[in-house]
């Protein structure tokens, strides 16, 4: 059975390479191209597996694009390929619903290995992020929530604590509540230290 594909990257160089790859599998067939994340949501209806990147520039993210996919009845399944193996990004895109994240520097058989995987149903992830969430399972105690994380990568990108709030919807003092907490797992007493130590541990993208 041919497994149809949309490849969603905002890089026309990315997505040629990618269909280069892709078209040499005689039971793959890239049926759609998708530039932005919302494109990609109203393509992804005519897929099997949808190979999503996780920045798109301005717009929606690809694990918003993600969780508007899958949450669609008979939805395709869709395979994260991305640049970013941070625990933010990670735990983003398996919440969205992700049957797979690989990375972009993944070899072509192992990527048209988890798109035969994905598209049979089940989980295709690199072995580093397999690793990653292995280490977080074995040290649920010390590991920051996907919301802690949220809150610390907003930090990292200059965001006031009154700005957190309304970007995440959240009082301001949930958001500092989030940060006392980020603080006493990561050992650290300041925003920036926070950032600095969650950045060297790729739990959060520079």
């Amino acid at each position: 059975m041919t497994v149809r594909l949309l490849l969603a990257d905002d890089h026309p160089v990315v997505r040629a390479g990618l269909r280069a790859v892709l078209d040499t599998e005689p039971d793959f067939a890239v049926v759609a191209e998708a530039a932005t994340a919302e494109r990609a949501v109203e393509l992804a209806g005519g897929a099997d597996v949808v190979l999503m990147d996780l920045r798109f520039g301005s717009g929606m993210h690809g694990s918003e694009a993600t969780a508007a996919i899958t949450a669609r009845a008979g939805a395709p399944r869709v395979l994260v390929l991305t640049t970013y193996d941070t625990d933010a990004d990670i735990l983003a895109a398996v919440e969205a619903g992700a049957s797979g994240y690989l990375l972009k520097d993944a070899p072509p058989e192992e990527l048209a290995a988890a798109v035969r995987t994905a598209a049979a149903g089940r989980s295709a992830l690199a072995p580093a992020v397999a690793h990653r969430l292995m280490d977080r399972m074995r040290t649920p105690a010390e590991a920051l929530t996907r919301r802690e994380l949220e809150v610390l990568q907003l930090v990292g990108e200059g965001l006031s604590n009154q700005q957190i709030s309304k970007r995440l919807f959240l009082s301001q003092a949930t958001v500092k509540s989030h940060l006392v907490h980020v603080y006493a797992k990561l050992g650290v007493d300041s925003r920036t230290a926070a950032v600095a130590a969650a950045t060297a541990r790729r739990l959060i993208r520079r």
